[in-house]
């Protein structure tokens, strides 16, 4: 069967064929311990469920809510940036609500792009960030993911190069998969930039609070002139463990969010109010909750580090967000992230994200979340170590799978 012509443009769900793994496996009996994907297990702070459950009660919350936001949030979001940031939002016409940054992005690239339009995008990224452009026509060109000189090598070549002109360029720090963070001089550059060639930034910063150094992530938006370019989308579901709440936002530029705002409105009516209201005492009420996230997250990945570490597998320790993006170990690389992820579900019961599937240059890694606890964190060290002591035999019994890739 013929399939639709939006849908040819996207290539089989790598996670998916992990995921029918995982399930039959489980299905089956084994205990798998899933750092696959980025779902939170931490459970959303008291006080915003006490809302939720307070506000849900009256009966004239259940009706159609505001697809950009109700005003409490738009300013409880304003509030939250010049606070964090130092960054002043006027959030009636800089400030949008969205059903998650997924769902954000994916919006503004319909409201922005036109068939045949060039965006930049870094490779291996978040699918969404080059997947929601191509389902909107979009070509895409490629980036470094990791910030640096060769970042702007390859900006000025796509200027060049690219007909027509690419109209955006993405960036994501602290970085899904790949754990990169970027500091403000960087962010200059980019906005220079973009502002010499007229192109817009969507900056992705959906992990903002998760780092484990002293210095906390920049915004794009703190560079001077970044507004009159620069889209910024951000998300509770990292920051106050809220995923399945789908509260988001993208800030910043009025012509982008009055774009964004107006493709919304013909898509949906918001999320639910209760929600929206939740959301709003997320961002205005304490926030000992983020740092008692952000030291669990730390503990993760500091036993991920060193468990792993002791099993036979180095991890490079990532300095921000709740991933960490891990080369495949030297005898496994020729399988690709595919295979070896597959692998590692079968020898070891361990789940993992398949690094080709955040673009083909993530080919060589594989991304490990930390959303177990410490406990078993240290059971998939031990299965890893039990895998890995096998690892000749296990090879040896693959070798037709690498040799056809």
């Amino acid at each position: 069967m013929e399939e639709f012509h939006k849908t040819r443009r996207l290539p089989p769900y790598v996670f998916e064929q992990v995921n029918k793994l995982k399930a039959a496996a489980r299905a089956q009996g084994a205990d798998i311990i899933d750092l696959g994907m980025g779902n939170p297990d931490l459970p959303t702070p008291p006080h915003i469920v006490a809302k939720m459950m307070e506000v849900v009660t009256d009966p004239r919350t259940h009706r159609y809510s505001a697809s950009k936001g109700i005003t409490g949030l738009r300013k409880a979001q304003a509030a939250y940036y010049e606070r964090r940031f130092g960054v002043k939002l006027n959030p009636n016409t800089q400030v949008i609500a969205t059903l998650g940054s997924k769902e954000g992005f994916a919006n503004m690239a319909q409201a922005i792009t036109a068939p045949g339009d060039v965006v930049l995008s870094p490779n291996p990224s978040y699918p969404i960030h080059t997947f929601g452009f191509l389902m909107a026509g979009a070509a895409i060109r490629s980036i470094p993911a990791k910030p640096g000189p060769d970042v702007f090598h390859a900006l000025e070549r796509a200027v060049i190069h690219s007909v027509p002109k690419p109209i955006a360029v993405i960036m994501c720090y602290p970085a899904n998969p790949t754990a990169y963070v970027a500091d403000l001089d960087f962010y200059k550059d980019v906005v220079a930039f973009a502002r010499k060639h007229d192109i817009f930034i969507l900056s992705d910063l959906a992990y903002s609070e998760i780092y484990f150094g002293d210095t906390p992530p920049p915004s794009m938006l703190q560079v001077p002139g970044a507004i009159e370019v620069t889209a910024e989308f951000t998300s509770l579901s990292k920051t106050f463990s809220m995923p399945g709440w789908r509260v988001g936002f993208a800030v910043g530029n009025e012509r982008l969010i009055a774009a964004l705002a107006r493709v919304k409105s013909y898509l949906d009516y918001g999320a639910f109010t209760p929600i929206q209201v939740a959301a709003t005492a997320a961002l205005n009420g304490p926030d000992d909750c983020i740092a008692e996230m952000r030291a669990t997250y730390k503990r993760r990945r500091d036993v991920l580090v060193e468990s792993f570490g002791r099993a036979g597998w180095d991890i490079p320790p990532p300095e921000a967000s709740m991933f960490a993006w891990v080369p495949i170990p030297e005898k496994f690389k020729a399988l690709g992230s595919l295979e070896f992820s597959k692998l590692l579900l079968e020898k070891a019961d361990i789940a993992v994200s398949p690094g080709i599937g955040f673009g083909e240059y993530g080919d060589d890694y594989v991304r490990i979340g930390l959303v177990e606890n410490e406990q078993r964190l240290r059971q998939a060290a031990r299965n890893l170590r039990r895998f890995l002591e096998t690892a000749d035999e296990t090879l040896h019994n693959v070798v037709p799978i690498s040799a056809s890739r």
